[in-house]
């Protein structure tokens, strides 16, 4: 893990916030000059801290108002099963997030939809069909707001370690 100081974790802060900053105003927000602000956002690229910059979009605006989070327990855990899966889930057009977990619950999928219908078609025809699924269990998302990495918690800052 690359270390990191204040600096760096105000740079990553901000760029959470606005990754459209300019250079020239995440220096002035991080109190660095220009040329050390860019050399530093380069090594963090380089680093493997920053992996990419992503627009956020409004799913609503898209015309995906219904989102929604699928609970998938699998029958069988095995290695190919997990693997075959997993590479299903993140290939649907619809999928936001997959998270594999630990419990009762095998996978977790973030899905956008344009209504109940869709959502309806998605689950028969992409979650329940496959031979691989013992059970689903489908929340809605009323709300959902994305929320940056907590920087600082990694460096003591917040609950502390036991």
């Amino acid at each position: 893990m690359p270390q990191l100081d204040r600096i760096d974790r105000a740079i990553l802060t901000a760029l959470q916030n606005n990754a459209r900053l300019s250079n020239k105003e995440l220096a002035a927000q991080v109190g660095l000059a220009p040329s050390s602000c860019l050399m530093r956002v380069r090594k963090l690229e380089s680093d493997g801290v920053i992996k990419a910059y992503q627009a956020e979009l409004d799913a609503n605006a898209l015309g995906l108002g219904l989102q929604a989070l699928i609970a998938v327990q699998l029958r069988l855990h095995v290695g190919e099963a997990f693997g075959n899966i997993g590479d299903h889930l993140r290939s649907l057009p619809e999928t936001v997030a997959v998270y594999c977990l630990g419990g009762t619950t095998d996978f977790l999928v973030h899905v956008v939809c344009r209504d109940t219908e869709h959502l309806r078609r998605l689950t028969i025809l992409s979650f329940t069909s496959r031979p691989e699924v013992s059970r689903i269990e489908t929340s809605l998302v009323f709300s959902y707001t994305r929320l940056g990495l907590p920087v600082d918690h990694a460096h003591g800052v917040g609950i502390p370690p036991r």
